[in-house]
């Protein structure tokens, strides 16, 4: 009887822990929507190798299209990580960003004309003048986040306004259109058979993982969301670490800008990007981050995005109305979130360990 109750409580403990685990939950939604899809479409999983229209080989597949589509929520949940443990608020002018970058990368590479015949400027040129007009982006939300004091939401809510019309004037009003070499940073390089966007995805998760493993960033970055005043009197610099966060997700919406313009080579400032901003918050929420700060979960954030992503392919194959996607994503979102509250965790708690002492006890009785 005491080895069995010992396994049990083992079990039990051991089943605890799993749950407790800060990726569990993300892991669990994203594993769930993908059975969903298997469950909707049996070779959701197959990869295969296709042709281009250039008759060059590519990687093909659901899983495929997902990874490739979610790069930029991807690199955006990365910055918006950042910005929501640091200053306890969302940065909601993300989508008007890209916008910005993107208008600044195609005025680069195409001058004033429309259509040109070959770029205007090297691609690298263009990149580098893009990723800086995220910082400058950054820059300006977090001088008014760090030094002003106002809330997150409210002092990105102008750039979330004026944004999309800054980037038609960075244009000139116009909608030019790149030649074809510039798609490959967006699409795919010509013999290698991988989605430029997620070797490029790979890269930037990289880089992010590193210097949070290298650096205090990560530790910094949580005691000023959790107090500013207490990491002040332990010698921190909370404005210069919100400050900092926010030229983090500068450089990120600079690179995701920078892939979404080059996927069709051209940019369209007032549909660019639609709601990514909302999409962004919400791989936070999902990675299992305090949306009020504090807590930096990194790899749920990642999770969160391929979660969403994945979310999106599946009411696309079930030939959801575009314009009912929303609604759709925001009820099932909203049953995910909330399952990740602590009321709801300790409840599901509560019975399974209920479950178990029941289930023991009835054994000791036999």
């Amino acid at each position: 009887m005491t080895k069995n109750s010992n396994k049990n409580n083992r079990q039990l403990l051991t089943f605890k822990a799993l749950i407790k685990h800060k990726l569990f939950i993300p892991i669990a939604f994203l594993v769930f929507l993908l059975l969903i899809n298997i469950f909707i479409k049996p070779g959701f999983l197959r990869i295969t190798i296709g042709r281009d229209s250039n008759s060059n080989p590519v990687l093909i597949g659901n899983i495929i299209n997902v990874l490739n589509n979610a790069t930029e929520l991807v690199i955006l949940a990365i910055g918006m990580t950042l910005v929501t443990a640091s200053s306890r608020g969302q940065d909601i002018s993300v989508g008007s960003t890209i916008a910005i970058v993107g208008g600044v990368v195609m005025r680069v590479l195409c001058g004033s004309e429309t259509q040109p015949v070959e770029l205007m400027a090297p691609i690298i040129v263009a990149f580098i003048l893009g990723c800086l007009a995220g910082i400058a982006c950054g820059i300006f939300n977090g001088i008014l986040v760090s030094k002003f004091n106002i809330q997150p939401m409210v002092a990105t809510l102008i750039l979330f306004t004026a944004g999309r019309s800054i980037a038609s004037m960075a244009m000139g009003g116009l909608k030019p259109k790149a030649v074809a070499s510039f798609g490959y940073y967006g699409n795919f390089i010509p013999g290698f058979p991988v989605p430029t966007p997620i070797l490029i995805t790979i890269v930037v998760v990289t880089i992010a993982f590193i210097m949070l493993k290298k650096t205090n960033l990560g530790l910094y970055t949580r005691a000023v969301g959790i107090n500013d005043k207490s990491s002040r009197l332990n010698g921190l610099n909370p404005s210069l670490i919100k400050f900092l966060s926010y030229i983090i997700m500068g450089i990120c919406v600079g690179i995701a800008g920078f892939v979404q313009s080059s996927r069709v080579q051209t940019v369209n400032p007032y549909t660019i990007v639609p709601g990514i901003e909302m999409d962004a918050i919400l791989a936070v929420a999902l990675g299992g981050n305090s949306l009020g700060g504090g807590t930096l979960n990194m790899a749920g954030s990642i999770i969160g995005a391929y979660t969403i992503q994945t979310l999106t392919s599946m009411l696309t194959t079930l030939n959801v109305n575009t314009n009912a996607v929303p609604v759709f994503k925001a009820v099932i979102i909203i049953i995910l979130v909330a399952i990740q509250t602590p009321t709801v965790k300790s409840f599901f708690s509560n019975k399974v360990q209920h479950s178990k002492l029941t289930a023991s006890a009835g054994k000791e009785r036999d």
